[in-house]
C-alpha cells in the first residue's frame, strides 16, 4: 500500500511539472521591513519580529531584513533608491511602516535569477534595475565574523552565508542623474 501511495504522489508531481505549471516568484513584491523585537516588545506580547518604521531606517542606505512574512524567502530589501513613505507635508513620515520588496539570495554573476516575473504591485522602475549584488559585508568579513563567533553570526545573519541578494542597482552617480 505504501508503494502505491508513494508512486501516486510521484506521478501526480510529475504530471504537474509536465503540464507546464508556471512557478511565480515574489521578487520585487512589496513587503514590510522587519527587525527582531526588543525584550520590552516581547514582554508586551509582540512577535519575535516587528515591522520597522521609517524613522528606524537611514535614508539613502541599503537595508536587508530577514524574517519578512510577506516574502517566500523571508527576505525583504530596501535599496537606497527605493521611495520612502511621505506625509501630507511631503516629508518622510517617521511613524509609517518602512516598506521594501521581496528578494532572495543569489550567486554573483547570475542577474537573470533576479528577474521580476510578476510586475503587479511592483514599483515601476524596479524590474529594470534588478541585479544580483552584494548588500551585506564582503564575503571575507562575513566568513571572519562567523569563524570568530558562530552564535553571534547566526543571531545577526541567520542561515545566510553570502552577501549577494537580488536587489535594485543604484543609479550611477557619474552619469549625472
Amino acid at each position: 500500500m505504501k508503494k502505491f501511495v508513494r508512486s501516486a504522489l510521484i506521478l501526480s508531481s510529475t504530471a504537474l511539472l509536465v503540464s507546464g505549471c508556471q512557478v511565480s516568484s515574489e521578487i520585487g513584491k512589496p513587503c514590510a521591513l522587519v527587525r527582531k523585537a526588543t525584550q520590552q516588545e516581547l514582554d508586551q506580547g509582540s512577535n519575535k519580529t516587528v515591522e520597522m518604521l521609517e524613522k528606524e531606517v537611514t535614508s539613502k542606505q541599503d537595508v536587508v531584513s530577514f524574517g519578512a512574512v510577506h516574502c517566500e524567502d523571508l527576505i525583504c530589501i530596501r535599496d537606497a533608491a527605493y521611495p520612502r513613505a511621505l506625509g501630507e507635508d511631503g516629508q518622510v513620515d517617521g511613524d509609517a511602516v518602512a516598506w521594501g520588496y521581496c528578494s532572495k539570495p543569489c550567486v554573483e554573476g547570475t542577474d537573470s535569477a533576479c528577474d521580476v516575473k510578476d510586475t503587479d504591485d511592483v514599483q515601476a522602475d524596479l524590474p529594470g534595475r534588478m541585479a544580483c549584488r552584494p548588500l551585506l559585508l564582503d564575503q571575507d568579513t562575513l566568513d571572519a565574523i562567523r569563524a570568530a563567533d558562530e552564535g553571534f553570526y547566526r543571531r545577526i545573519f541567520g542561515e545566510n552565508n553570502s552577501p549577494f541578494f537580488c536587489a535594485g542597482k543604484l543609479p550611477d552617480p557619474s552619469a549625472g542623474g
